[in-house]
């Protein structure tokens, strides 16, 4: 759209330390991937405990709007905000997790109060801030697909029902013993497939026992092939997008959909009418339903057809990055009139 972007990292980050740990040389081929996948990104990096405040004056000087995540450090929000009334940008929090619901004493030491705005991914998220936080401007900004590397291809079918998440740090430990073991448990016949990472030994062993073929971290552009080559694909929320937070989808939902995947999903409530519920996903309210319902779909290959192409158009029509980005831009030239 012709706006200059730039993003920062800090070095010695959890998730980057983690990765390259935990995966190594793996690791280091997912970053190049992401890094040839996305050449007009300016990604650059900063030292926590270097000279911050004056490389982020020096950094910032030239900028109209300054977007932080709820995952950066406060150091860094407060070293930013030092300098914003003399060189004069606006500065949005964007919200994509669920401690504004579940841990509200974490994000209250960013300062809060002294930003222009809250971008919130759900409308559950977005009425904490506004209701209980008290912030004067917030918006919804839903996650979504970026088409560039989400999209449908064309693969032979290697598995029947794929899993692509995390186990949960707890928070979703029952959802998928019930809605992933117990059903590949009772339909032993079909072949399960689940990637992930942090799954201590006794879930390993869960899927053993079960047949589920686990398969450990994928990198997230190498998704849109994975659902190329499954018949079907789960989405299992964590259980706060379930009760507390219903009605928000994360964006595993966005890019699923958008390689044309027919998704089953374990209880959760479309409260903002993104999609729409039993044309572009299926929904079951427990796990016997979901045995039943992955059953009669495996059996019915024009069915998961006719679903991945409705959510295909629903992403198209509705959730795109573009989207968002237009939606982004309105929201900057309001804060900036």
């Amino acid at each position: 759209m012709g706006h200059a972007v730039r993003c920062y990292e800090a070095l010695g980050s959890w998730s980057l330390t983690n990765l390259l740990r935990n995966e190594g040389e793996r690791a280091i081929a997912a970053i190049d991937e992401f890094r040839r996948g996305y050449p007009e990104l300016d990604v650059r990096f900063y030292d926590l405990n270097g000279t911050l405040p004056q490389v982020m004056a020096e950094e910032l000087k030239n900028a109209d709007v300054v977007i932080f995540h709820e995952w950066n450090d406060p150091k860094v929000v407060a070293s930013v905000l030092a300098t914003r009334q003399r060189l004069g940008f606006r500065v949005l929090f964007h919200d994509t997790h669920h401690r504004a619901y579940t841990d509200p004493g974490a994000l209250l030491r960013m300062q809060l109060h002294l930003f222009d705005g809250v971008l919130a991914y759900g409308e559950a998220i977005r009425k904490i801030y506004s209701e209980r936080f008290g912030i004067e401007k917030t918006w919804t900004l839903h996650e979504a697909a970026d088409l560039k590397s989400f999209h449908p291809l064309q693969r032979n079918k290697l598995s029947d029902v794929l899993w692509i998440g995390n186990w949960g740090d707890e928070e979703r430990t029952q959802e998928l013993y019930e809605f992933l073991v117990e059903p590949a448990r009772a339909l032993s016949d079909f072949r399960f497939v689940a990637y992930g990472v942090r799954y201590p030994d006794s879930a390993r062993e869960a899927l053993r026992s079960t047949g589920i073929d686990f398969r450990g971290y994928l990198p997230n552009l190498q998704t849109p092939a994975a659902y190329a080559e499954s018949a079907l694909a789960l989405h299992i929320p964590r259980r706060q997008y379930a009760n507390g937070l219903s009605g928000i989808p994360t964006i595993r939902m966005f890019e699923a959909m958008a390689c044309g995947t027919a998704l089953v999903c374990s209880p959760w409530s479309d409260l903002e009418g993104l999609f729409r519920e039993g044309e572009d996903y299926v929904a079951v309210p427990d796990g016997e339903t979901m045995k039943r319902e992955l059953r009669q779909l495996l059996r019915d290959p024009s069915r998961q057809r006719q679903i991945g192409q409705s959510a295909l158009q629903t992403i198209q029509s509705r959730h795109t990055c573009a989207h968002r980005a237009e939606q982004l831009t309105a929201i900057c030239h309001e804060l900036l009139q």
